[in-house]
């Protein structure tokens, strides 16, 4: 199924404007990751409780979404939540969770209607129960769709998934199934959370942080860093179109030299 994500660009409509035409379709990301940075900061310059953000940051979320849908992104993979922000307040992490199961409540729908297949990455047995049961059946009932993967990381660490992946192969040795000296790449790859994906072609992170947060440590291996000084909330088509257009000025070597 993910080969057939892998071959979907975009095709210029008759609603899309000028701007975006610039967009080359055979330069286009076919995995774009995004660090959902900000919402807290963006609420506090403007008074509000910090959930105000969260819940400014899901319209950004709808809009990245919609977005990608239109301009044939394959794969999206949004950093929603982390092993270390349970050290935030009781209250606020609550919130958050709740803001989960709504935001999946609601826009299922108009996500099966797009054909967006809903996955999530992380250690999501810590999860509440009710966004357990929300994950899993927007899971279920997206299974089959094939315009654009929707990969949400919640209690998700970089390192705690290196981890679970090194658990996952020791597993495999200790059960006769894996010879120590067959452990390679390719194997740590397939034990990864995100095995059957390709690695993210460009990583955007808005608010003016510039660093990793220990999301998708093993992936981001090659890929193309956009950061933005613009807080998730107003995050918006016009800043991934930025970043778009960035990548398609990048020239990727993987470690060769230009020929």
């Amino acid at each position: 199924m993910v080969a057939g994500f892998l071959t979907r660009w975009l095709r210029p409509g008759p609603t899309m404007t000028a701007e975006e035409a610039e967009l080359e379709p055979g330069k286009l990301p076919r995995h774009v990751a995004i660090i959902m940075d900000g919402n807290g900061r963006w609420a506090g310059k403007r008074g509000l409780p910090r959930v105000a953000g969260h819940r400014a940051g899901v319209e950004a979320l709808r809009d990245i979404v919609r977005a990608c849908v239109d301009w044939g992104i394959a794969i999206l993979t949004v950093y929603a939540f982390s092993t270390e922000n349970w050290k935030r307040p009781q209250e606020e992490i609550e919130a958050l969770m709740n803001l989960l199961v709504e935001y999946v409540r609601r826009e299922l729908p108009e996500l099966k209607e797009k054909g967006v297949q809903v996955r999530a990455i992380g250690r999501l047995e810590a999860l509440p129960l009710a966004a357990r049961e929300e994950l899993a059946r927007a899971r279920r009932e997206t299974a089959g769709n094939s315009r654009l993967i929707l990969n949400v990381a919640l209690n998700y660490g970089g390192r705690a998934e290196l981890v679970d992946a090194c658990r996952r192969v020791t597993g495999e040795v200790l059960a006769g199934k894996l010879r120590p000296e067959d452990i390679d790449e390719d194997v740590i790859k397939g034990a990864l959370y995100t095995g059957d994906l390709p690695d993210p072609d460009l990583l955007i992170r808005p608010s003016g942080e510039m660093r990793l947060s220990n999301f998708l440590l093993w992936q981001l291996a090659y890929t193309e860093l956009w950061f933005a000084d613009i807080y998730w909330p107003d995050f918006r088509r016009e800043n991934l179109r930025q970043a778009l257009l960035a990548y398609q000025q990048r020239e990727r070597r993987f470690g060769g030299l230009k020929i």
